[in-house]
């Protein structure tokens, strides 16, 4: 199993970001100071994947962050990440500026890019502004992003469950995060130093800072709101089989497997 989580990859958040408990690989592989980066990922996933394969076993990536299945699956050619000097050096320049001085910034250096970020998202702003420096974008080549060409023969499935227990789930994962000690785990990783990516962990400031209802309710939310992002994004993958995940684990599992050696033949080696 390969995981596709951005969040997932920082070691410090177990519960917040749902790590699983199984074995598998990219999982909390970056202290929480780390700058990760989709270029970075990219490439240790590139290598975890072929590994599985040489070793003869059916590579599974599965998670979260759209962007980041992608770059598992796919050559996006992203550019690497920037070096720690180049990051420092536009975050103070942006708020030296302030949100919108920074963004007009970016607007005559890549305008393609400031059109699809807004002034207050500073993490964006300063990625974009440095990739600038850098000879290329913020976005990856879309036309590379929504094709059906992959890396390796691969067959992408969607898990769907109804909305209503789609919601359920939600709430519930929520309530046992707190019971399994959640705002212990988000204070004493706020109590450290954390990149400007691993900040932005759902949930992360709202758990450690609110009072326990509050961080709840707005816990639930969130993710409603992120839930529905990943099936918008989800349902533009190109060649997308969709599973009825609304019964037990075993079973989906045994579709998936069926139809994927259907379709690519593939072998009955273990997966990894």
């Amino acid at each position: 199993m390969v995981s596709a989580d951005s969040m997932q990859a920082y070691r410090g958040l177990p519960i917040l970001t749902a790590q699983p408990e199984r074995p598998t690989r990219l999982v909390g592989i970056w202290p929480l100071v780390h700058e990760g980066s989709v270029a970075e990922y990219a490439e240790l996933a590139h290598t975890a994947i072929d590994e599985l394969l040489a070793a003869g076993k059916t590579p599974v990536v599965a998670g979260g962050t759209g962007l980041y299945l992608r770059a598992s699956l796919v050559d996006l050619g992203l550019p690497p990440a920037p070096s720690p000097e180049l990051r420092a050096r536009w975050e103070e320049r942006y708020d030296r500026l302030g949100a919108a001085r920074a963004h007009a910034v970016l607007a005559d250096r890549d305008p393609e890019a400031a059109a699809h970020v807004h002034a207050n998202d500073r993490r964006r702003v300063v990625r974009a502004l440095e990739l600038t420096e850098l000879g290329s974008s913020l976005s990856p080549d879309a036309t590379r992003l929504w094709t059906d060409e992959t890396r390796h023969d691969t067959v992408l499935f969607g898990l769907e469950v109804p909305r209503d227990v789609l919601l359920e789930r939600i709430e519930r994962r929520a309530q046992e995060m707190f019971e399994a000690g959640v705002v212990d785990e988000a204070r004493a990783a706020l109590a450290g130093d954390v990149s400007s990516t691993a900040i932005y962990a759902l949930g992360l400031r709202e758990v450690a800072e609110r009072p326990r209802g509050e961080a709840f309710e707005s816990l639930v939310v969130r993710t409603r709101r992120y839930a529905a992002y990943q099936r918008k994004w989800m349902r533009r993958l190109p060649g997308l089989v969709s599973v009825n995940a609304n019964r037990p684990a075993e079973e989906v599992a045994d579709d998936i497997v069926e139809v994927a050696r259907a379709r690519q033949r593939l072998p009955a080696g273990r997966a990894g």
